[in-house]
């Protein structure tokens, strides 16, 4: 703990992003989410794209702040421009569900099947079920 502090004072987003992960999950330190959101968000004003991502699911589980799925899409879309998949997949899930954005279907499945090409598995998984369910709708109906 004492080697993250360190780091966190020298701006070294990965120590940031520990030291999130630590206050998020109550390993060492107690559980905390608003001090979560604070190390996560310091790394991503230093452009850290996991950290954009994760500040996202702080938003939009609301751990530690206010559930704003709204803000969520922004710390979404600043890791999908850095290309970070887990991002693009979640942002594609805020797109088919109407979350924070008007619901759109053909955002969604671009966004769902770019994390999948990027060998996203949930995406991946996503559009299995998708093709899946899909499938087993035309035979029902022949």
């Amino acid at each position: 703990m004492e080697w993250y502090r360190k780091g966190t004072e020298q701006g070294n987003f990965v120590a940031q992003i520990h030291l999130g992960r630590m206050y998020e999950e109550g390993w060492g330190v107690d559980k905390n989410y608003s001090t979560a959101v604070e190390w996560y968000r310091k790394a991503a004003e230093n452009g850290n794209t996991y950290a954009q991502f994760m500040l996202g699911e702080m938003y939009f589980h609301g751990r530690g702040v206010d559930k704003n799925y709204a803000t969520a899409v922004q710390c979404y879309r600043e890791a999908v421009e850095q290309g970070y998949d887990g991002a693009q997949f979640n942002l594609g899930m805020m797109y088919e569900n109407g979350w924070g954005v008007i619901k759109n279907n053909s955002i969604a499945v671009f966004w769902i099947r770019k994390a999948a090409d990027e060998d996203n598995t949930d995406a991946q998984n996503y559009l299995d079920r998708l093709t899946s369910s899909s499938s087993d709708t035309d035979s029902e109906e022949e």
